[in-house]
């Protein structure tokens, strides 16, 4: 017996959605993604995958602090990996080390004449998109930033979801004085300038507070500004949905006013929920990385796509490569998320193939 039962339309639109090619090998291709940013740290680090030293051996990604005193050298602190590589190659040594496939991390300065400064894309020294304006790898810097972005903005959908489903929900069914009211501070909520409660909120927001700390606040006040639209559409929706025949008939057999949202209004309007996240993936990838262009997003030295942007703009001349890597990315990245999003529509759409011809 299969755990999960499919309700018949539902497993209709699937298929509809897999005929889509465009929109369906795109899904493939984020969720081939989010997998492979899963175990990130085993494709893009500084630190060795494994090391195998006078019998031992040493899982450096996933374990503790290993000073260079562990393996033979004469310094206390972090081991370099790359060197201590090299070192065994040098040497003629059994010892060995297994690095990743980019063996550099995000934060990594690694500028190779000792002068910080991008560098143009060199596969001798596996910096294969170059480096930016303080030597660290862009590679590393757009996977990780991509990374975050993506999880960033799954997080915001959830949270947009969260309140926007509940309070037009509410407002639908409920009605009255309370849709009314709802919807006066609703308005008055939504002329409130977002960019400006930004800036304000992160220049008094004081330095001791944690990367995460920061990015928990910047989630939370893009949230708070974000979830007024969802509430429209969930109220027309309650509001369709609430005058039908089954409705009235759950009424009059005795269902609860949960039930009835929960059991039959919900399921019922669950086109227009999966419909719209796609695209407000889209919006809060493109509201990050705004955010990050102008200095008020991520703190640094977190790797995001518009602070790679910013870098890129103001080197245009010199060192072309930053902007194409970080504009690059970005157009796949919002495309991808696009196709999947109107595939989606397509396929939850009643009247078939109404756009895809």
């Amino acid at each position: 017996m299969s755990l999960l039962k499919l309700n018949p339309q539902t497993v209709k639109k699937l298929c509809r959605f897999r005929e889509i090619k465009r929109g369906y090998y795109s899904f493939l291709i984020l969720m081939a993604f989010l997998f492979l940013s899963l175990i990130g740290e085993m494709l893009i680090n500084n630190k060795a995958l494994m090391v195998s030293y006078e019998g031992d051996w040493y899982f450096p990604t996933y374990s503790a602090f290993h000073p260079g005193t562990d393996f033979g050298l004469d310094y206390p602190y972090e081991t370099n990996y790359r060197e201590l590589q090299q070192h065994f190659q040098e040497t003629g040594s059994d010892n060995w080390v297994l690095m990743p496939i980019i063996p550099y991390s995000p934060f990594e300065n690694d500028g190779s004449t000792g002068i910080f400064r991008p560098e143009a894309p060199d596969a001798s020294k596996q910096h294969y998109l170059g480096t930016d304006t303080t030597s660290r790898d862009i590679l590393a810097r757009l996977f990780y930033g991509t990374r975050i972005a993506l999880v960033f903005a799954i997080g915001f959908m959830a949270a947009v979801y969260l309140i926007g489903v509940a309070v037009g929900c509410a407002m639908g069914y409920l009605g009255g004085m309370f849709d009314i009211l709802s919807q006066r501070l609703i308005e008055i909520w939504s002329n409130i300038p977002f960019l400006y409660m930004v800036i304000i909120v992160f220049s008094v927001i004081p330095d001791a507070f944690t990367i995460f700390s920061r990015i928990l606040i910047l989630l939370g006040v893009m949230v708070l500004f974000s979830w007024t639209s969802m509430t429209y559409y969930m109220r027309t929706e309650t509001y369709k949905e609430k005058s039908r025949d089954y409705v009235a008939a759950a009424k009059v057999l005795g269902a609860s006013n949960t039930r009835i949202v929960f059991r039959h209004i919900l399921p019922n309007v669950l086109s227009t929920l999966v419909t719209f996240m796609p695209f407000t993936i889209v919006s809060a990838i493109s509201a990050i990385t705004a955010l990050d262009f102008l200095g008020f997003g991520l703190p640094p030295p977190t790797p995001s796509l518009g602070e790679l942007l910013k870098q890129g703009t103001q080197t245009l001349r010199t060192a072309p490569w930053i902007v194409m890597s970080a504009f690059g990315t970005l157009v796949v990245l919002l495309t991808l998320v696009t196709f999947v999003g109107e595939a989606i529509r397509e396929s939850f759409d009643p009247k078939k193939f109404t756009l895809y011809k």
